[in-house]
């Protein structure tokens, strides 16, 4: 779904899916037809950075347009600038708010706090999410969800799991050659 809303054409589709690019087509040209909102939106930002040469978030990022600028580009833009946008005035919020960020990962914070106080740090941090969210989106609250991962558990998506295999292994090879030339 957001691979489509972002420009993806009928050829990448069909090879996604598994289909042929006539399926693919059509259900390009149905999601359109059950999205016209949407589409009418994403149709005027599009024309708007062509003939303005720009596109601005809420706040006034940029993103200049030439000859190079890929369609994808401009009509990832505006989610994602925006998105960034949240993101850094939630981590404001929240750090205003006494929470200690960590760090920003893509669409989330990451957050610390003592275990007896971790509940009410990521009740500021949803709060500063929500308050970040409203400001951007002139009003409209976006669901903000969590994961608690307490010490001395990792957090690891499906994603992740092979490369953090991988990782500690190699860490452990490492260890093997350290204590082995340490021995000799």
């Amino acid at each position: 779904m957001l691979a489509v809303q972002y420009g993806m054409g009928h050829h990448s589709l069909a090879l996604r899916i598994g289909q042929d690019p006539i399926v693919a087509r059509e259900l390009l040209k149905a999601h359109r037809e059950t999205f016209p909102v949407f589409w009418d939106w994403s149709d005027r930002v599009f024309n708007h950075a062509c003939l303005e040469g720009s596109l601005q978030t809420r706040f006034n990022w940029h993103v200049h347009v030439d000859e190079n600028t890929r369609s994808r580009s401009l009509l990832n833009f505006p989610m994602q600038g925006n998105g960034a946008e949240m993101l850094r005035l939630a981590c404001c919020f929240a750090i205003k708010d006494g929470v200690e960020i960590c760090a920003p990962v893509h669409d989330a914070v990451l957050i610390c706090a003592p275990v007896q106080e971790l509940e009410a740090a990521v009740a500021k941090t949803k709060a500063a999410m929500g308050r970040a969210s409203r400001l951007i989106l002139d009003g409209f609250e976006l669901r903000v969800g969590e994961t608690l991962v307490r010490w001395a558990d990792r957090y690891m998506d499906e994603r992740g799991a092979e490369t953090w295999a991988r990782i500690m292994g190699l860490l452990d090879e490492i260890d093997a050659a350290e204590m082995g030339v340490a021995a000799e």
